[in-house]
C-alpha cells in the first residue's frame, strides 16, 4: 500500500480536456485520498499552470499556492514540472498519480518500471475517478533515453541522411513540357496530354462509368422507412447530441442519426454547435424534413423552426390578398373587354376611343351624349349597358314644372 504519493497536477487536471481545470484536480485529490486513506497526498502543478486555467478559479488557485496545499517548481527549473515531479517521488520513495510515462527520464529513473510506483486514473461517468497501477509505456524516445542512461528532448535529433543535400535529379520528371529546341533524349517517352490526365483520374474515381457515385447515407434502410413511417415532418422527438459537424451537430434518436443544422439550432444561427449543445446531452427536436437520396432526417429547435416558419406564412398571405380580383373584373376579362374603369368601359362605343364627356355628371349631358352612352358596346352584357345608362337619365323638366304648380295652390 502506497505510503506517499505525489500527484502531477498538470496531468490530471488536463485529462480529457484541453485546457487544465482546478476543479477537476481537486475532485481527483478528494477521491484518491478516499482510495488511500492512510497515504500522504502532495500535488505539484507546473509553473505555467496558473496562467493555463479559467479566470473564475485563478483566486482560488492562489489561496492554494499561499498555504501550501499545491507546489510549483522554482523558476528555470530544467525539465519543467515532470522533472521537480520525478524529483520528489525518487527523495522520499513515494508513488506518482500521472498518466503519463515520462519516456525521456526511463534512462535516470528506472524505478518507474517497479511494481506501484505509477498509478493512473480518469473519471468515469456515473462512477467517479477511478485508479490503477499501470507500467511507462516504451518508445522510441524512451529507448534513446535508456541507451544513452541520461535525460534526453522529447524531440527527434534528425539522421546524418536527412542532413545531406537534396539529390540533383538526372531526368525531368513526368509530365514536364520540354523548353524550346529541347530534344527529347533516346527511349524518352511523350508526356500524356491534361485532358488524358484528368480521364485517367476520372475512372480512377469511378470505375464504372455508367454508375455514378453514390452518397454516403446516413442510416441503414430499414431503420429509416419504419422511423418515417411513424414520425411525421413536425413532429417532436427526444434525441441525443453524438457528435459536431462544421455546419451543425448529429444526433441520435434510437437507431437512427438526425441532422441539426446551425441555422435550426438559434435565430440568428450561432457561429458552433458547441456554443448551444454539449456531447451526451438530451434534447428535445422537431422534424424539419427528410432527404430520402441520403436517407437524412433534418431536425431543429422548435422555437427556432417556429420563428422561421412565421415569416414565411405572412408573405404567402400578402401574395393571395394581392392575386385576388373582384368579381366586376373577372367578368369583363370573361367578356373580353380590356381592364379598365367599369363606367369608360360602358360608354366606350365599339372599335373607338372611351369618350371623356360620359364620365361627367348627368345634369350637363346633352340628348346626343345620352344616346351615345345608352348605346351598349358589341361586347358590353346587358347588366353593363343598364348601368350605364342609369346615371345618364335625369328628371323630365315638365313634370317639374307641374309639381311647382300644384305645390303653389296649395299654398294659396
Amino acid at each position: 500500500m502506497a505510503r506517499h504519493i505525489i500527484v502531477d497536477g498538470s496531468n490530471i487536471a488536463t485529462e480529457g480536456r484541453s485546457t487544465p481545470s482546478l476543479t477537476q484536480l481537486n475532485e481527483a485529490v478528494l477521491a484518491l485520498m478516499q482510495e488511500y486513506p492512510g497515504a500522504k497526498v502532495s500535488v505539484v502543478v507546473d509553473a505555467t499552470f496558473g496562467h493555463r486555467i479559467a479566470r473564475k478559479e485563478v483566486a482560488e488557485f492562489n489561496k492554494a499556492i499561499d498555504h501550501n496545499e499545491l507546489v510549483a517548481p522554482p523558476a528555470g527549473a530544467v525539465g519543467r514540472g515532470d522533472a521537480f515531479v520525478l524529483a520528489i517521488a525518487e527523495k522520499v520513495r513515494a508513488s506518482v498519480l500521472s498518466n503519463d510515462s515520462y519516456q525521456e527520464f526511463h534512462g535516470k529513473h528506472k524505478w518507474l518500471f517497479d511494481p506501484g510506483r505509477l498509478i493512473g486514473g480518469k473519471p468515469v461517468p456515473h462512477v467517479g475517478w477511478v485508479f490503477v497501477e499501470r507500467l511507462p509505456v516504451r518508445g522510441a524516445v524512451s529507448k534513446r533515453s535508456t541507451k544513452e542512461g541520461r535525460v534526453v528532448a522529447k524531440t527527434h535529433e534528425p539522421s546524418l541522411e536527412a542532413s545531406k543535400p537534396m539529390p540533383v535529379p538526372k531526368a525531368p520528371p513526368p509530365g514536364a513540357k520540354p523548353g524550346p529546341g529541347a530534344k527529347p533524349g533516346p527511349g524518352a517517352k511523350s508526356a500524356p496530354s491534361q485532358k488524358a490526365v484528368a480521364a485517367s483520374q476520372r475512372s480512377a474515381a469511378n470505375p464504372h462509368p455508367a454508375v455514378a457515385p453514390r452518397s454516403p447515407m446516413a442510416n441503414d434502410v430499414m431503420p429509416y422507412l419504419q422511423f418515417v413511417e411513424k414520425n411525421k415532418v413536425g413532429s417532436r422527438v427526444k434525441a441525443t447530441v453524438a457528435e459536431y459537424t462544421s455546419n451543425g451537430a448529429t444526433v441520435r434518436i434510437g437507431d437512427v442519426n438526425g441532422y441539426v443544422s446551425l441555422k435550426h439550432m438559434a435565430s440568428p444561427p450561432a457561429r458552433s454547435a458547441r456554443e448551444m449543445f454539449k456531447i451526451g446531452d438530451s434534447v428535445q427536436l422537431v422534424i424539419v424534413g427528410y432527404t430520402p437520396s441520403r436517407r437524412s432526417v433534418d431536425l431543429g429547435v422548435p422555437e427556432v423552426v417556429a420563428s422561421l416558419a412565421a415569416p414565411v406564412k405572412s408573405e404567402s398571405i400578402k401574395k393571395t390578398k394581392k392575386k385576388a380580383a373582384p368579381a366586376k373584373r373577372a367578368a369583363t376579362k370573361r367578356a373580353g373587354v380590356p381592364v379598365k374603369s367599369a363606367a369608360r368601359k360602358s360608354v366606350a362605343p365599339a372599335g373607338r376611343r372611351p369618350v371623356r364627356k360620359s364620365a361627367a355628371p348627368a345634369k350637363k349631358t346633352t340628348k346626343s351624349a345620352a344616346r351615345k352612352s345608352a348605346a351598349p358596346a358589341k361586347k358590353t352584357t346587358k347588366s353593363a349597358a343598364r348601368k350605364s345608362v342609369a346615371p345618364a337619365r335625369r328628371r323630365p323638366v315638365k313634370k317639374a314644372a307641374a309639381t311647382a304648380r300644384k305645390s303653389a295652390a296649395t299654398r294659396k
